[in-house]
């Protein structure tokens, strides 16, 4: 039976989305699942996804705590990119700062639980609009740097959406959303917080990206649940229930949903 630490959830953006389960350096496909009982067992073990010590609790979805107090990949800068530590010269891991956020990014809209504004590595499209579940998905901007995308993200959600409501999302039925309508008319309600960040980077730093086609996404779910139920390893070790489907980084048994996500670095058994 295969065994080993939990990793997100690894995708193909195929029609539809192909996922498989990481266990370690392990996948397992999980097309074969669909309609099949999946059982996971977690063996009560958690290890740090950075150093690897065993932790009695995971932080920061997958680190011990004292890596979650240490690592630039763990500060606030990386849920509120506008306040990025290494622009600011107080990144307490300029070579990471360097590789991970002085390097290109786009600022993009989103339809998962409805339309939203986001931001992701460049190195990170499209897993970034799979791992949130999304639908449909828009570059609108080409950036250098994990600040600027930060800039133009709190210009822009003052009029939509940052953050994905995943129960609706779960919850499936979306309604398909004209993204470049809605993106000509939300630059146009921020052209000055735009113009102003223009003036401050330079024109070749803050790349609109009118030309861009929007992306569609498609995720197997052979029955979207009415009421989500939140299943933890935490508070029952051992989840089981038919695969419904995979959207986002859930897993949707008939038994409730598993955000593999929230568990990375638990140990866990699957068994057949």
């Amino acid at each position: 039976m295969p065994r080993g630490h939990l990793r997100k959830m690894s995708s193909v953006l195929n029609t539809p989305i192909e996922y498989a389960l990481t266990l370690g350096e392990d996948r397992i496909p999980l097309a074969p699942w669909y309609g099949r009982e999946l059982r996971l067992e977690h063996t009560g073990e958690i290890a740090c996804v950075h150093c690897g010590r065993k932790t009695n609790k995971s932080f920061d979805q997958g680190y011990c705590f004292p890596c979650s107090r240490s690592l630039a990949q763990c500060d606030i800068c990386m849920v509120r990119p506008e306040q990025c530590h290494f622009a600011a010269g107080i990144c307490r891991e300029p070579e990471w700062g360097l590789a991970h956020c002085m390097r290109p990014h786009y600022v993009y809209l989103a339809n998962s639980s409805g339309l939203k504004v986001g931001i992701t590595r460049e190195t990170q499209v499209p897993t970034r609009w799979i791992d949130q579940g999304a639908v449909q998905a828009l570059p609108i901007f080409k950036v250098q740097s994990r600040l600027q995308s930060g800039l133009l993200e709190v210009a822009l959600k003052q009029h939509v959406a940052d953050k994905t409501n995943w129960r609706k999302m779960l919850r499936g039925g979306a309604e398909r959303i004209d993204l470049p309508a809605r993106r000509d008319e939300l630059l146009a309600r921020c052209a000055p917080e735009i113009d102003r960040l223009v003036t401050r980077f330079g024109a070749d730093a803050i790349q609109p990206l009118p030309g861009a086609a929007a992306v569609e996404l498609e995720y197997r779910v052979l029955e979207h649940p009415n009421m989500v139920t939140s299943l933890s390893l935490d508070k029952t070790p051992e989840i089981r229930g038919t695969l419904l489907g995979i959207k986002g980084q859930y897993l949707i048994l008939d038994s409730g949903v598993l955000n593999v996500r929230k568990f990375t670095g638990y140990q866990v058994v699957v068994h057949r």
